[in-house]
């Protein structure tokens, strides 16, 4: 869902680049299924106005130490374009979020990066899916995805190695997320990535290994305007099955629209409607940097089943106010049901510090 995510705050920040004479509106709605092709479908869709490449993950270092990881690249298409020709002119713009949740720090290792394309030191291919911002980049080369990543206090070189097929998110990678049809994008996910590489921190290099998830969603209205935020979950379960779940939340934590796809081990993947899908807080913690209050450990309803989610920690916060204009919560948590670990992945949690807008 990524997922995905935050880039009704980009158009924001682009804005003043696009107030230009001879300006056109330009509109192309997500309204109905359409068969995914890849690996043209792994690449970017320009057309769109929002795309999102969201990797999160658990790592265990050779010590033993469990960590998690996230690296995002959004791209953003301004609501208006020009005729302007010039290299400058900024139709396209990209921005990247890179994260190290430490348990030991105990809060989030993070940076951001922004830029628009035209010059070649940001962009994102329309073949397949690789996407840059200067050094950071995202690529799909041979049979993995490459991340490489330099931040403030931390730094990574992960390959993510797909163990399964794509797994096509609602009605054959149509997700609807209101209840206009153009309230809906194109997603899917790639579960159960096998994780290989080496991170950096306080002077050390590490070798790591472990598991992800990567969602990959274009959209032109990814979200309704009555809808304020998101609670999301993408979890890798024992035994190679998967859960996805999200729901849209209205003024007051009202519940505007969900979806979920769950797909047990050994069986077909089988998708859930929005009144099949419910996000219950356990816990909160506010955040003594934004005062911001997050769910932190939640139960998540599908259909009959009643799972729960706790966090590595409870300081997953992203400040991403310098590049995407927002505050969200993205954290590694562990999911059970009746008391028993069934898998791990991410959380994502946004709107409760102030509403998302379209």
């Amino acid at each position: 869902m990524n997922r995905r995510v935050f880039l009704g705050s980009c158009f924001a920040v682009a804005a003043p680049a696009f107030a230009a004479p001879r300006a056109e509106k330009v509109e192309y709605p997500v309204v109905a299924p359409r068969p995914l092709e890849f690996p043209r479908d792994h690449g970017a869709h320009p057309e769109y106005r929002v795309e999102w490449w969201y990797i999160t993950g658990w790592l265990r270092t050779e010590r033993g130490e469990d960590l998690g990881v996230q690296v995002t690249f959004f791209r953003a298409r301004g609501e208006w374009q020009t005729a302007n020709p010039a290299a400058l002119a900024p139709r396209q713009f990209i921005f990247a979020h890179a994260a190290l949740a430490d348990a030991k720090l105990g809060r989030l290792r993070h940076d951001q990066r922004g830029g628009r394309t035209g010059l070649g030191l940001a962009g994102a291919d329309e073949a397949t899916t690789r996407v840059w911002i200067d050094d950071w980049t995202l690529a799909l080369e041979g049979d993995r995805y490459v991340a490489s990543v330099t931040g403030k206090d931390f730094a990574y070189r992960l390959a993510f190695r797909p163990t399964m097929p794509v797994l096509l998110q609602g009605e054959g990678g149509f997700s609807r997320k209101g209840e206009q049809r153009h309230e809906a994008s194109h997603y899917y996910s790639r579960p159960h990535l096998a994780v290989t590489g080496s991170i950096e921190r306080d002077g050390r290099r590490e070798a790591v290994t472990g598991e992800a998830w990567l969602d990959h969603e274009w959209s032109s209205q990814y979200m309704a305007s009555e809808a304020v935020g998101w609670d999301w979950c993408g979890i890798n379960l024992e035994g190679g099955g998967a859960l996805m779940a999200f729901v849209m939340r209205g003024e007051g934590g009202g519940r505007r629209w969900g979806a979920a796809t769950l797909m047990l081990p050994g069986a077909a993947a089988r998708t859930y409607g929005p009144h099949e899908v419910a996000f219950e807080p356990l816990r909160r913690w506010r955040s003594p940097r934004t005062g911001a209050t997050w769910p932190v450990a939640m139960r998540v309803v599908v259909g009959e089943r009643r799972f729960e989610l706790a966090p590595l920690m409870d300081d997953q916060e992203l400040d991403s106010r310098a590049s995407t204009g927002t505050i969200y919560w993205e954290g590694a948590v562990r999911l059970a049901e009746a008391g028993r670990t069934l898998g791990r992945g991410y959380l994502e949690l946004t709107g409760y510090w102030k509403p998302q807008k379209v």
